[in-house]
Protein backbone atom coordinates (compact mmCIF):
# COMPACT_ATOMS: atom_id res chain seq x y z
CA UNK A 1 0.00 0.00 0.00
CA UNK A 2 1.28 3.68 -1.10
CA UNK A 3 2.62 5.62 1.95
CA UNK A 4 2.60 9.08 2.92
CA UNK A 5 -0.04 11.75 2.53
CA UNK A 6 -0.35 15.35 0.41
CA UNK A 7 -2.53 17.87 0.17
CA UNK A 8 -5.43 15.40 -1.12
CA UNK A 9 -5.13 14.11 2.37
CA UNK A 10 -4.07 17.20 4.17
CA UNK A 11 -0.73 15.23 5.25
CA UNK A 12 -2.49 12.37 6.90
CA UNK A 13 -1.78 9.12 5.55
CA UNK A 14 -3.22 6.53 3.30
CA UNK A 15 -7.81 6.92 3.88
CA UNK A 16 -10.24 5.11 3.33
CA UNK A 17 -14.10 4.71 3.50
CA UNK A 18 -17.92 4.23 2.40
CA UNK A 19 -20.09 6.44 0.90
CA UNK A 20 -23.74 6.74 -0.05
CA UNK A 21 -24.61 8.46 -2.81
CA UNK A 22 -28.27 9.82 -2.59
CA UNK A 23 -31.38 11.50 -4.43
CA UNK A 24 -34.16 11.60 -6.11
CA UNK A 25 -35.01 10.30 -9.42
CA UNK A 26 -32.54 11.66 -12.15
CA UNK A 27 -30.65 13.86 -10.24
CA UNK A 28 -27.57 12.17 -12.50
CA UNK A 29 -26.68 10.08 -9.32
CA UNK A 30 -25.93 6.94 -12.07
CA UNK A 31 -23.26 9.39 -13.97
CA UNK A 32 -22.28 10.50 -11.56
CA UNK A 33 -20.74 7.47 -9.76
CA UNK A 34 -20.05 6.18 -13.15
CA UNK A 35 -17.23 9.54 -13.65
CA UNK A 36 -15.90 8.79 -10.44
CA UNK A 37 -15.77 5.11 -10.96
CA UNK A 38 -13.60 6.07 -14.34
CA UNK A 39 -15.80 3.60 -15.62
CA UNK A 40 -19.21 2.86 -16.68
CA UNK A 41 -20.76 0.23 -13.88
CA UNK A 42 -24.37 1.50 -13.41
CA UNK A 43 -26.70 1.71 -16.46
CA UNK A 44 -28.58 4.84 -17.49
CA UNK A 45 -31.51 6.36 -18.12
CA UNK A 46 -33.86 9.42 -18.40
CA UNK A 47 -36.33 7.05 -16.97
CA UNK A 48 -37.34 7.38 -13.15
CA UNK A 49 -35.96 4.14 -10.86
CA UNK A 50 -33.14 3.50 -13.30
CA UNK A 51 -31.18 2.08 -10.45
CA UNK A 52 -33.31 -0.58 -8.25
CA UNK A 53 -30.58 -1.62 -6.40
CA UNK A 54 -27.08 -0.59 -4.21
CA UNK A 55 -24.20 -0.09 -7.24
CA UNK A 56 -20.75 -0.51 -5.67
CA UNK A 57 -18.01 1.33 -7.40
CA UNK A 58 -14.29 1.44 -6.20
CA UNK A 59 -12.07 4.39 -6.63
CA UNK A 60 -8.36 3.90 -5.56
CA UNK A 61 -5.90 6.50 -5.79
CA UNK A 62 -1.90 6.27 -4.47
CA UNK A 63 -3.26 8.09 -1.08
CA UNK A 64 -7.33 7.12 -0.60
CA UNK A 65 -9.87 4.17 -1.39
CA UNK A 66 -13.50 5.65 -1.64
CA UNK A 67 -16.08 2.69 -2.19
CA UNK A 68 -18.91 4.33 -3.60
CA UNK A 69 -22.43 3.11 -3.37
CA UNK A 70 -25.00 4.63 -5.38
CA UNK A 71 -28.91 4.12 -4.35
CA UNK A 72 -32.36 4.03 -6.01
CA UNK A 73 -34.02 7.44 -6.39
CA UNK A 74 -35.61 8.41 -2.96
CA UNK A 75 -39.57 8.22 -4.07
CA UNK A 76 -42.81 7.00 -2.60
CA UNK A 77 -42.97 3.46 -2.33
CA UNK A 78 -46.31 2.43 -4.06
CA UNK A 79 -45.26 -1.50 -4.81
CA UNK A 80 -42.89 -4.21 -2.91
CA UNK A 81 -40.03 -3.42 -5.14
CA UNK A 82 -40.26 0.16 -4.44
CA UNK A 83 -40.10 -0.61 -0.88
CA UNK A 84 -37.32 -2.73 -1.17
CA UNK A 85 -35.69 0.16 -2.99
CA UNK A 86 -36.58 2.57 -0.18
CA UNK A 87 -35.27 -0.10 2.18
CA UNK A 88 -31.92 0.16 0.77
CA UNK A 89 -32.03 4.15 0.63
CA UNK A 90 -32.92 3.60 4.50
CA UNK A 91 -29.25 0.96 4.72
CA UNK A 92 -27.47 3.17 2.71
CA UNK A 93 -27.93 6.38 5.00
CA UNK A 94 -26.27 4.76 8.56
CA UNK A 95 -23.00 3.25 8.81
CA UNK A 96 -21.17 4.90 6.32
CA UNK A 97 -18.43 7.84 6.39
CA UNK A 98 -20.23 10.22 4.05
CA UNK A 99 -23.20 11.04 2.12
CA UNK A 100 -22.99 12.80 -1.10
CA UNK A 101 -26.80 14.00 -2.11
CA UNK A 102 -27.17 14.48 -5.59
CA UNK A 103 -29.63 17.29 -6.84
CA UNK A 104 -30.07 19.03 -10.35
CA UNK A 105 -29.01 22.06 -9.96
CA UNK A 106 -31.36 23.49 -12.98
CA UNK A 107 -34.14 23.04 -10.98
CA UNK A 108 -35.18 24.82 -7.98
CA UNK A 109 -36.16 22.01 -5.10
CA UNK A 110 -39.62 21.13 -4.05
CA UNK A 111 -41.54 19.11 -1.98
CA UNK A 112 -39.90 16.17 -2.67
CA UNK A 113 -36.61 17.57 -2.73
CA UNK A 114 -37.07 19.01 0.78
CA UNK A 115 -38.10 15.56 1.69
CA UNK A 116 -35.30 13.88 0.77
CA UNK A 117 -33.33 16.83 2.29
CA UNK A 118 -35.00 15.61 5.64
CA UNK A 119 -33.98 12.16 5.35
CA UNK A 120 -30.28 13.43 5.61
CA UNK A 121 -30.95 15.47 8.26
CA UNK A 122 -32.10 12.52 10.54
CA UNK A 123 -28.89 11.11 9.67
CA UNK A 124 -26.22 10.96 12.21
CA UNK A 125 -23.83 10.55 8.72
CA UNK A 126 -21.81 14.14 7.41
CA UNK A 127 -23.31 14.84 4.16
CA UNK A 128 -21.84 17.04 0.92
CA UNK A 129 -24.11 18.25 -1.75
CA UNK A 130 -23.43 17.66 -5.29
CA UNK A 131 -25.15 20.20 -7.84
CA UNK A 132 -25.48 18.71 -10.39
CA UNK A 133 -25.90 19.24 -14.10
CA UNK A 134 -24.18 22.91 -14.27
CA UNK A 135 -23.77 23.02 -17.62
CA UNK A 136 -27.41 23.06 -17.85
CA UNK A 137 -27.24 26.23 -15.50
CA UNK A 138 -27.11 29.89 -17.70
CA UNK A 139 -26.09 32.42 -16.64
CA UNK A 140 -23.84 31.07 -13.98
CA UNK A 141 -25.47 33.28 -11.26
CA UNK A 142 -27.98 30.87 -11.15
CA UNK A 143 -25.92 28.13 -9.63
CA UNK A 144 -24.59 30.95 -6.89
CA UNK A 145 -28.34 31.38 -5.92
CA UNK A 146 -29.30 27.66 -6.42
CA UNK A 147 -26.05 26.91 -3.57
CA UNK A 148 -28.16 29.33 -1.40
CA UNK A 149 -30.99 28.13 -1.56
CA UNK A 150 -29.82 24.13 -0.42
CA UNK A 151 -27.55 26.42 2.31
CA UNK A 152 -31.14 27.99 3.74
CA UNK A 153 -32.28 24.07 3.43
CA UNK A 154 -29.85 21.96 5.61
CA UNK A 155 -26.53 22.56 6.55
CA UNK A 156 -24.65 20.61 4.39
CA UNK A 157 -20.65 20.20 5.13
CA UNK A 158 -20.20 21.42 1.54
CA UNK A 159 -21.58 22.65 -1.59
CA UNK A 160 -19.92 21.41 -4.15
CA UNK A 161 -21.30 22.17 -8.17
CA UNK A 162 -20.60 19.44 -10.90
CA UNK A 163 -21.53 18.23 -14.16
CA UNK A 164 -21.70 14.40 -13.97
CA UNK A 165 -22.09 14.78 -17.81
CA UNK A 166 -18.91 16.85 -18.77
CA UNK A 167 -16.58 16.34 -15.78
CA UNK A 168 -16.93 19.68 -14.40
CA UNK A 169 -16.42 19.88 -10.71
CA UNK A 170 -16.04 16.00 -10.38
CA UNK A 171 -12.39 16.28 -9.14
CA UNK A 172 -12.98 19.00 -6.79
CA UNK A 173 -16.30 16.87 -5.17
CA UNK A 174 -13.34 13.84 -5.33
CA UNK A 175 -10.88 15.80 -3.15
CA UNK A 176 -14.03 16.62 -0.93
CA UNK A 177 -14.71 13.04 -0.15
CA UNK A 178 -11.19 12.11 0.20
CA UNK A 179 -10.95 15.04 2.65
CA UNK A 180 -13.50 13.69 4.99
CA UNK A 181 -12.47 10.52 5.02
CA UNK A 182 -10.39 8.82 8.05
CA UNK A 183 -7.10 7.11 7.82
CA UNK A 184 -7.53 3.06 7.16
CA UNK A 185 -6.37 0.28 4.85
CA UNK A 186 -7.29 -0.20 1.46
CA UNK A 187 -10.42 -3.29 1.64
CA UNK A 188 -10.23 -4.16 -1.93
CA UNK A 189 -7.00 -4.62 -4.61
CA UNK A 190 -6.07 -1.06 -6.32
CA UNK A 191 -7.55 -2.78 -9.83
CA UNK A 192 -10.58 -4.13 -8.17
CA UNK A 193 -13.78 -1.78 -9.26
CA UNK A 194 -17.11 -3.51 -8.11
CA UNK A 195 -18.63 -6.21 -6.72
CA UNK A 196 -21.15 -6.72 -9.29
CA UNK A 197 -21.67 -10.27 -11.00
CA UNK A 198 -20.80 -10.15 -14.90
CA UNK A 199 -24.41 -11.66 -15.06
CA UNK A 200 -25.89 -8.92 -13.42
CA UNK A 201 -24.04 -6.05 -15.67
CA UNK A 202 -25.03 -8.35 -18.49
CA UNK A 203 -28.73 -8.31 -17.29
CA UNK A 204 -28.97 -4.52 -16.32
CA UNK A 205 -27.20 -3.56 -19.81
CA UNK A 206 -30.03 -5.27 -21.36
CA UNK A 207 -32.61 -3.32 -19.52
CA UNK A 208 -30.75 -0.10 -20.40
CA UNK A 209 -31.38 -0.77 -23.66
CA UNK A 210 -35.40 -1.75 -23.09
CA UNK A 211 -35.42 1.55 -20.90
CA UNK A 212 -34.03 3.65 -24.19
CA UNK A 213 -36.49 1.60 -26.19
CA UNK A 214 -39.82 1.94 -24.08
CA UNK A 215 -42.23 4.49 -22.85
CA UNK A 216 -45.34 4.53 -20.30
CA UNK A 217 -45.51 2.20 -18.09
CA UNK A 218 -43.74 -0.66 -20.01
CA UNK A 219 -40.02 0.58 -18.48
CA UNK A 220 -41.62 -0.11 -14.74
CA UNK A 221 -42.77 -3.08 -15.48
CA UNK A 222 -39.19 -4.95 -17.41
CA UNK A 223 -37.37 -7.04 -15.10
CA UNK A 224 -33.97 -9.28 -17.09
CA UNK A 225 -33.22 -12.35 -15.99
CA UNK A 226 -29.95 -14.56 -17.62
CA UNK A 227 -31.04 -17.88 -17.30
CA UNK A 228 -27.06 -19.31 -18.96
CA UNK A 229 -24.17 -18.35 -19.20
CA UNK A 230 -21.28 -20.53 -21.20
CA UNK A 231 -18.03 -19.53 -21.28
CA UNK A 232 -15.87 -20.83 -24.00
CA UNK A 233 -11.99 -19.72 -25.61
CA UNK A 234 -13.43 -17.07 -28.05
CA UNK A 235 -17.05 -16.83 -27.14
CA UNK A 236 -19.33 -16.16 -24.07
CA UNK A 237 -22.70 -17.52 -24.56
CA UNK A 238 -25.55 -16.01 -22.62
CA UNK A 239 -29.18 -16.73 -22.74
CA UNK A 240 -31.24 -14.07 -20.82
CA UNK A 241 -35.40 -14.00 -20.35
CA UNK A 242 -37.23 -10.30 -20.32
CA UNK A 243 -40.09 -10.25 -17.99
CA UNK A 244 -43.32 -8.06 -18.36
CA UNK A 245 -46.26 -8.01 -16.62
CA UNK A 246 -49.03 -8.44 -19.33
CA UNK A 247 -49.06 -9.64 -23.02
CA UNK A 248 -49.67 -6.22 -24.78
CA UNK A 249 -45.86 -4.90 -23.10
CA UNK A 250 -45.15 -8.23 -25.04
CA UNK A 251 -45.72 -7.33 -28.35
CA UNK A 252 -44.17 -4.11 -27.49
CA UNK A 253 -40.86 -5.58 -26.18
CA UNK A 254 -40.54 -7.76 -29.34
CA UNK A 255 -42.06 -5.21 -32.24
CA UNK A 256 -43.23 -5.77 -35.01
CA UNK A 257 -41.57 -8.78 -37.05
CA UNK A 258 -39.31 -8.76 -34.45
CA UNK A 259 -37.48 -5.85 -35.01
CA UNK A 260 -37.76 -4.16 -31.69
CA UNK A 261 -36.68 -7.41 -29.72
CA UNK A 262 -33.38 -7.26 -32.48
CA UNK A 263 -32.39 -3.58 -31.97
CA UNK A 264 -32.24 -4.33 -28.32
CA UNK A 265 -30.33 -7.72 -28.48
CA UNK A 266 -27.60 -5.88 -31.22
CA UNK A 267 -27.24 -2.57 -28.51
CA UNK A 268 -26.81 -4.71 -25.40
CA UNK A 269 -24.85 -7.29 -27.03
CA UNK A 270 -22.24 -4.51 -28.20
CA UNK A 271 -22.27 -2.50 -24.60
CA UNK A 272 -21.36 -6.28 -23.27
CA UNK A 273 -18.36 -6.98 -25.67
CA UNK A 274 -17.27 -3.53 -25.05
CA UNK A 275 -17.91 -3.95 -21.07
CA UNK A 276 -16.38 -7.50 -21.06
CA UNK A 277 -13.60 -6.90 -23.88
CA UNK A 278 -14.38 -10.20 -25.65
CA UNK A 279 -17.16 -11.18 -28.01
CA UNK A 280 -20.88 -12.69 -27.18
CA UNK A 281 -23.71 -14.49 -28.16
CA UNK A 282 -26.96 -13.03 -26.63
CA UNK A 283 -30.31 -15.11 -27.13
CA UNK A 284 -33.00 -13.40 -25.62
CA UNK A 285 -36.34 -13.93 -24.80
CA UNK A 286 -40.02 -12.62 -23.60
CA UNK A 287 -42.09 -13.72 -21.30
CA UNK A 288 -44.87 -12.55 -18.79
CA UNK A 289 -45.24 -12.68 -14.99
CA UNK A 290 -48.39 -11.11 -13.79
CA UNK A 291 -47.48 -8.86 -10.87
CA UNK A 292 -43.85 -9.59 -10.79
CA UNK A 293 -43.57 -6.09 -8.54
CA UNK A 294 -45.20 -7.75 -5.66
CA UNK A 295 -43.74 -11.31 -6.09
CA UNK A 296 -41.57 -11.65 -3.09
CA UNK A 297 -39.51 -14.68 -4.61
CA UNK A 298 -38.86 -13.14 -7.73
CA UNK A 299 -37.72 -10.09 -6.39
CA UNK A 300 -35.14 -12.34 -4.48
CA UNK A 301 -34.10 -14.15 -7.86
CA UNK A 302 -33.00 -10.68 -9.47
CA UNK A 303 -31.27 -9.47 -6.48
CA UNK A 304 -27.87 -11.48 -7.28
CA UNK A 305 -26.85 -10.19 -3.62
CA UNK A 306 -29.91 -12.86 -2.26
CA UNK A 307 -29.20 -15.38 -5.08
CA UNK A 308 -25.54 -15.71 -3.72
CA UNK A 309 -26.40 -15.87 0.26
CA UNK A 310 -29.46 -18.00 -0.37
CA UNK A 311 -29.62 -19.98 -3.78
CA UNK A 312 -31.14 -19.60 -7.18
CA UNK A 313 -34.68 -19.59 -7.30
CA UNK A 314 -34.84 -19.81 -10.72
CA UNK A 315 -35.82 -23.75 -10.88
CA UNK A 316 -38.94 -22.87 -8.70
CA UNK A 317 -40.13 -20.33 -11.06
CA UNK A 318 -39.58 -22.31 -13.99
CA UNK A 319 -41.92 -24.88 -12.28
CA UNK A 320 -44.70 -22.06 -11.61
CA UNK A 321 -47.42 -20.95 -14.27
CA UNK A 322 -47.58 -18.08 -15.87
CA UNK A 323 -44.39 -17.17 -16.47
CA UNK A 324 -44.76 -17.56 -20.39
Amino acid sequence: MPEGGGAETGGRGFVSGFVSILGLPNAGKSTLLNRLAGTKLAIVSDKPQTTRTLIQAVATTPRAQIVFLDTPGIHKPDSLINRRMMEAIGAALDERDLLVYVVDASRPPGEAEREGIELIRKSATPALVALNKTDRVQPKQRLLEAIERYKSLHAFEDYLPVSALTGEGVEELRSAVVARLPEGPAYFPADYLTDQPERFLAAELIRERLLEETRGEVPHSIAVLVERWEETAKLTRISASIYVERDGQKGIVIGAGGAMLKRIGTRARLGMESMFGRKVFLELHVKVRPRWRENAQFLNELDWRTTMAGGSAAEDLERQPGIE
